[in-house]
């Protein structure tokens, strides 16, 4: 069982990474990317957590409702970065900060409040685990995309959103 799950992980991420980073997309193909990508992470995750199927199914709608307010927290914090910090005031300056602290702790707060949530469905040590692998997944599609001929490093910003 883990040799296939080790198996269709190593696929999904080898079918998908050298699509990742194609900046002339279309709409449906971009979204298919994605689709692809999420998959190859579920797969990943779940063998590095190494899920049963019955904690999988109570533990991925509880770790996806966790991924979109995590993301929404991080698409807020990037607004609050403006890309011509001079055309703002001090006070301006000052209410991004302060307001980019909130929800760095928001966020701390979502993760602590989770952290008990996946306890309930999840070992201690799985959720440990969890947490590892996001950041070498992460970091595996980071090498991957970053390494594609014609990739800047700029262009691997984002994924962990």
């Amino acid at each position: 069982m883990n040799h296939l799950l080790r198996t269709l992980s190593l696929l999904c991420l080898l079918a998908v990474l050298p699509l990742a980073g194609a900046h002339a997309q279309r709409g449906d193909q971009r979204q298919e990317r994605l689709s692809q990508l999420e998959n190859a992470r579920i797969a990943y995750l779940t063998e590095k957590i190494a899920l049963t199927p019955d904690q999988a199914q109570k533990f991925w709608p509880l770790y996806n409702e966790f991924t979109a307010k995590r993301r929404d927290l991080n698409r807020r914090l990037r607004q609050l970065r403006p890309a011509d910090a001079d055309g703002l005031s001090d006070q301006q300056l000052r209410d991004n900060i302060n307001q980019s602290f909130g929800l760095r702790q928001q966020e701390i707060t979502l993760e602590k409040d989770y952290f008990d949530k996946f306890q309930r469905v999840i070992t201690v040590r799985q959720v440990g685990r969890l947490f590892l692998a996001e950041r070498q997944f992460t970091r595996e599609v980071l090498k991957r995309v970053a390494g594609r001929p014609g990739m800047n490093a700029g262009a691997a910003d984002g994924p962990d959103d």
